[in-house]
């Protein structure tokens, strides 16, 4: 019997829905100029040193910023759960995926984060999709740092009939201003990332709390960047502030400081309730698989008892800010482990992000629309477990390549 063929038939016809797709070519462009920095494939964990094509890289280009994804007793714990659990949940938490193991977690988080309630979602951009969209609705109002993260408005474009009011980045006088001409609302809420993923800053939060009372408006911070790095217990950014009595709703992620896959909303019960029985991206998909959920309650056992990881992180952060702008980088207004090179247009963005990887350092180019126009940067971040010699040549890469590129002298 003659082997089945394998060759697919080309189209019926050329479906014009996808003509945008056959004209795109970004990436080919970028990989015919030797640029292309996307995508990269990666051999090892995500270590301080990781393996790609053979060759080891100093990676500053991970937000695993404790260290923790290779921790023994995590990885010990996640494995434990597989052989209990199984790999997956084989449904949403509505309805069959609820296993004991998520309300251990949801409890411990709450505890760990001083709110009465929490709930979790598969991943941290779910958490704003499910809470913006069951909140607002038509006759309430979103009020968004232009910066803030692309899930933050995701979530907010899909609470239907909810007016979306943009500020200025880290500008309480412009969210004044917004409020002032926008008029009385049913219902209004401020959303802002505590710590920003590009450049690192960190928002004003006793501005906005003031804001919040004198407006009746509800306060949710986005701390993916934040929790495990900010404040004296790693609770994030407002532990950081002394507001955490204050924001009304926090979410974080698993996949920075805690090590996995995965987010999760703390705040009050009733609004938790609301948000578990209305946020379509928790009810209509699969639950955090039992892995995931057991390496964070290991992440979190280990956060609360070595707080010496916090302090290796801060101290590694501040010898590279120091020696970077040591050197005449733009650094921009950064005070946390994600450390932004400013450079300017997206192509010399690119050329340098591939100078460096071609010297063995891993970093992220960040270009619009990631970064405001003009305003392009190499994204550089953090570890408690990289050591002064991972640094050290680094920063003998940054020197290099920086004096190529025409940044410092």
């Amino acid at each position: 019997m003659p082997a089945r063929s394998h060759v697919v038939a080309e189209p019926a016809s050329s479906r014009s829905l996808f003509d945008k797709c056959r004209t795109y070519t970004v990436p080919d462009d970028l990989r015919a100029a030797g640029l292309f920095t996307f995508f990269r494939t990666i051999e090892s964990g995500q270590d301080p040193v990781v393996t790609m094509g053979g060759r080891e890289m100093i990676m500053l280009g991970s937000n695993n910023y404790l260290g923790l994804t290779s921790h023994p007793k995590i990885k010990e714990r996640a494995i434990e759960a597989i052989r209990k659990y199984g790999a997956g949940c084989a449904g949403s938490r509505l309805l069959n995926g609820t296993l004991d193991i998520h309300v251990e977690l949801e409890e411990r988080l709450a505890v760990f984060m001083k709110k009465p309630a929490c709930v979790t979602f598969s991943t941290g951009f779910l958490v704003n999709l499910g809470v913006l969209s069951s909140l607002a609705g038509k006759g309430d109002a979103i009020y968004l740092d232009r910066q803030d993260h692309a899930c933050i408005y995701d979530g907010a474009r899909l609470a239907v009939g909810a007016e979306v009011k943009k500020f200025k980045h880290n500008d309480p006088a412009d969210l004044r201003r917004l409020l002032a001409l926008n008029g009385d609302r049913s219902g209004r809420i401020l959303v802002v990332d505590g710590v920003f993923s590009m450049e690192g800053d960190i928002a004003p939060l006793p501005e906005y709390d003031r804001i919040c009372d004198d407006y009746d408006m509800a306060f949710m911070v986005d701390d993916a960047h934040g929790i495990g790095v900010l404040g004296k217990h790693g609770r994030g950014t407002a532990e950081h502030f002394g507001l955490e009595h204050k924001v009304d709703l926090i979410m974080g992620t698993f996949s920075k400081s805690l090590a996995t896959v995965g987010g999760f909303v703390v705040g009050e019960p009733d609004v938790i309730k609301f948000i578990k029985h209305r946020a379509r991206a928790l009810m209509f998909t699969a639950a955090p698989p039992p892995a995931s959920v057991a390496a964070v309650l290991a992440a979190l056992d280990i956060i609360e008892s070595e707080p010496e990881r916090r302090d290796r992180l801060w101290e590694n952060t501040r010898f590279m800010m120091t020696s970077l702008r040591a050197m005449g980088f733009d650094c921009g207004n950064s005070a946390t482990p994600v450390i932004p090179i400013v450079v300017g247009s997206d192509e010399l963005a690119f050329k340098m992000a591939k100078r460096l990887d071609d010297e063995g350092v891993f970093v992220n180019a960040v270009v619009s629309p990631g970064s405001p126009p003009g305003r392009a940067l190499i994204r550089t971040s953090y570890m408690a477990t990289h050591t002064r010699a991972h640094l050290t040549r680094a920063l003998e890469a940054f020197h290099k390549v920086g004096r190529e590129m025409g940044l410092v002298s």
